[in-house]
């Protein structure tokens, strides 16, 4: 993989991943102007994710028998096509729902195929550093789609926020397209139809690395999820209104997400020197300090949470590159796909369970009149139990 495909792909993938963020940077005003409660409008997002986790799983099944490389093609062109349709036709609750949950249908195979065409093309001593690259691109994707529905809810509100961010992943599918037109597509022949679920069985590692990762998906993107409307409420206790908490917010998670590019590039090159095992173990105890501690500083000022919520975001994705690094070096590259694409499932499902268990902690908790700091401290220690049960799986790993 050439410098310049690795930094087209770095470009494509932002492009690509704009819509991601979306949703979450907009739910403090979509409560209020479709008069929906929390556990309702975090449907939307777990709904994408539902779907994001069916494609992850589809997507990479297809690049075991078509090549990852095509794959990506078609999972491209999948994702410009939806983005643009909820651009265009999303304008309440049930739309949003439908519309954004067939981005995350389309998704997958830019994600889980790249990880495989990462590790036919790249030396092994420096794997970790190139998929911490990979990782960063979301990160980036990320922010950029946080900072760009804030700045959209500034001059239009969040319709403009929705047309904005998914028309963008029609030039990422371009870019992308130019970046690996090189690349050969490789279909590694297989033993048999049932040599897969043998590999799984007998690879220890591999089932505690789709464990932690799914430990770790459960943590990250509640975090994610409710990260800018913690913020946001915050800003609402310190005396703004909603609007403009959630487009202050949106400022700072943008921070957060820069910060989780370079957590996710740092942590990939430090697992290629000092194991992937230890990053891990690390990162994942670090992070979970912060699910049970955060959430209960949210009466305290706001760019001082957000603070907290920058480092939280640094060390929970700073373990995604080494998981996934770890798990392509221990498996059988003719079953890399099917093994991501299990890990995928397990993992996503959990991210799609993870931010309706958080709304619904929230309107429970405020149902029974409590105050706003144990509603947001409880809330998000929920997802301190993954990080728990990540720290569990990292240290049943081999060195």
């Amino acid at each position: 993989m050439t410098l310049t495909a690795t930094i087209s792909i770095v470009v494509a993938r932002v492009l690509l991943f704009m819509p991601f963020m979306t949703l979450a940077g907009c739910i403090p005003i979509l409560i209020e102007e479709w008069a929906v409660g929390a556990t309702q409008v975090s449907t939307i997002v777990s709904g994408f994710f539902f779907s994001y986790a069916f494609s992850l799983l589809l997507f990479s099944w297809l690049g075991d028998y078509i090549g990852a490389k095509r794959s990506v093609v078609l999972s491209a062109l999948a994702t410009a096509i939806a983005s643009g349709a909820f651009a265009l036709f999303a304008t309440d609750f049930t739309t949003s729902l439908i519309f954004y949950s067939l981005i995350g249908l389309s998704q997958g195979g830019v994600y889980t195929p790249l990880i495989a065409l990462f590790r036919e093309n790249t030396p092994a001593n420096t794997l970790g550093t190139a998929i911490g690259l990979l990782i960063a691109s979301t990160s980036i994707g990320y922010a950029a789609s946080i900072a760009t529905t804030g700045a959209a809810i500034g001059i239009g509100g969040w319709r403009l926020a929705f047309l904005v961010t998914g028309m963008a992943p029609a030039l990422g599918r371009l870019i992308l397209l130019a970046a690996i037109s090189r690349i050969p597509n490789r279909i590694h022949p297989r033993e048999g139809k049932n040599a897969f679920f043998q590999q799984l069985r007998q690879n220890r590692d591999a089932r505690n690395l789709v464990a932690g990762y799914t430990m770790h998906n459960w943590e990250l993107i509640g975090m994610w999820s409710w990260g800018p409307a913690l913020i946001a409420a915050s800003f609402v206790l310190a005396g703004s209104g909603v609007a403009a908490a959630a487009q202050a917010s949106a400022g700072l998670l943008t921070i957060l997400h820069l910060g989780g590019a370079v957590a996710a590039f740092t942590m990939g090159n430090l697992s290629d020197r000092l194991g992937r095992r230890t990053i891990l173990i690390w990162t994942a105890a670090i992070a979970t300090v912060f699910s049970f501690s955060t959430g209960w500083f949210v009466d305290f000022s706001p760019y001082f949470l957000a603070a907290l919520l920058i480092v939280y975001s640094f060390f929970a994705i700073g373990d995604s590159p080494v998981l996934s690094s770890a798990l392509a070096e221990r498996v059988d590259p003719a079953y890399l796909g099917a093994m991501l694409a299990t890990r995928s499932l397990i993992g996503f499902i959990a991210a799609a369970i993870s931010p309706i268990a958080v709304g619904w902690t929230i309107d429970t908790l405020r149902a029974a009149a409590v105050s706003e700091t144990i509603v947001w401290g409880v809330a998000f220690a929920t997802l301190g139990f993954g990080g728990l049960m990540a720290v569990y799986y990292a240290r049943k790993l081999s060195d």
